[in-house]
């Protein structure tokens, strides 16, 4: 029983790139290129998200510090809902920015 072989051969590399090279003359541009830029675009995202938790985190812990030396029942629906509202506010904004990122990271770029 015969088997098949799983390693690439230089052949296989060849055929491979032709592949790649037939696929940017059949107008996809540039894809190492794209993979790249792909890449860096997945970078700011999550770097745009790490931001955003870190900011978040830092409410949580003022809004609980203030919770805690709340003095009366009032004071404390008043530091609720403004964390609630904060809240809302920066998950909206943040979504924006996110949706524009990636409508960026997949929006080819015209040259010229």
């Amino acid at each position: 029983m015969a088997t098949k072989q799983t390693t690439e051969t230089p052949a296989d590399e060849n055929t491979t790139l032709t592949a790649l090279t037939k696929l940017q003359e059949a107008g996809l541009g540039n894809m190492l290129g794209m993979g790249t830029a792909w890449m860096e675009a997945m970078g700011d995202m999550s770097a745009e998200m790490a931001g955003f938790i870190a900011e978040r985190i830092k409410e949580d812990v003022k809004t609980q510090h203030e919770i805690l030396h709340c003095k009366n029942v009032a004071d404390l629906q008043h530091i609720q809902a403004r964390f609630i509202q904060k809240a809302m506010d920066q998950y909206q904004a943040e979504t924006g920015k996110l949706v524009e990122m990636g409508k960026k990271a997949f929006t080819p770029e015209k040259n010229g």
